[in-house]
């Protein structure tokens, strides 16, 4: 027996010795928990129904996670199901954890199934659970009656059964079809000492792009200095105002603080881009563009 089956086997058989709530105690623990914090309480209640969720756990053995991981994450989904339970509402604890404990297992499953996240809403949660068992289920009532259903029809046909768009039905199923494949992996026995990922092509700037961006970018701070020089201070501010913000400013709003109407912000903004492109003339296109 291997550690990890042994471990397995240690949970479950401490689970099956824990005790079997009535209604009145559950609800009592549920209580105690809600309003004082009573982590005896919580413990108690928690033990009670791991059989549960060991139960639940083991219904996922079939994708391939450890069990051990299975029983972990439907631990977690308990301790969040007692952390919400409300006692008021008249509902069995147990019938409430179930939801929890297998939303807890599920996203556990799709996020180790793939490193490409494999989906996160409702609707690609149901496909990657159910599509299977549809597919299986859906093909064997078309072999009974004498049909023969072709890959789009059967596509169709699971996105009306589980109610989901057609799209994410073709998604799933890519997804589905084949494991992940390593970059590190040889592309053919000819190949020798090539792996996948040096196909790849590296779309990063260069150093000598980033050299002459730098350089470019250097200069054109310079001209604009430069050219900045060629105004007085109302127009700097105008222009720092409505070109050098992230959030550039209107000309009324302009026009309120400097005590002038928006037509004369605007006029002055005009003149100040007459003066600094006489100041920049024949040195930079970018400038220019700036100043349009």
């Amino acid at each position: 027996m291997t550690l990890q089956t042994a471990r397995d086997f240690s949970l479950t058989r401490t689970a099956m010795k824990a005790e079997l709530l009535d209604a009145e105690t559950e609800l009592a623990l549920a209580y105690a928990w809600r309003d004082h914090q009573d982590e005896a309480a919580l413990h108690r209640l928690i033990q009670a129904y791991m059989r549960l969720a060991i139960s639940m756990a083991s219904k996922f053995k079939r994708y391939g996670a450890p069990m051990n991981d299975l029983i972990q994450e439907a631990g977690l989904g308990l301790m969040k199901a007692a952390n919400k339970f409300d006692p008021d509402r008249g509902v069995r604890f147990s019938t409430y954890a179930v939801w929890w404990i297998k939303a807890s297992i599920q996203d556990h499953v799709m996020r180790n199934w793939s490193m490409v996240r494999t989906g996160s809403t409702s609707s690609q949660k149901s496909l990657f659970f159910n599509m299977r068992r549809v597919q299986s289920q859906l093909e064997r009532e078309a072999a009974a009656s004498g049909e023969t259903l072709d890959r789009h029809q059967l596509r169709q046909l699971i996105s009306t059964e589980i109610g989901v768009p057609l799209h994410d039905v073709e998604m799933m199923e890519g997804r589905l079809s084949g494991s992940d494949y390593s970059l590190n992996a040889t592309q053919s026995a000819e190949d020798e000492g090539r792996e996948w990922i040096d196909a790849l092509v590296d779309e990063s700037a260069q150093a000598a792009e980033q050299v002459e961006e730098s350089h470019d970018t250097a200069q054109l701070r310079d001209w604009l200095v430069t050219a900045m020089q060629s105004l007085n201070e109302r127009e700097q501010f105008i222009v720092r105002e409505r070109k050098m913000r992230d959030q550039p400013r209107t000309l009324e709003s302009l026009g309120d603080e400097l005590s002038l109407s928006k037509e004369r912000v605007r006029q002055l903004e005009a003149a100040a881009f007459i003066k600094m492109r006489k100041s920049l003339e024949g040195q930079s296109r970018e400038v220019f563009h700036f100043l349009n």
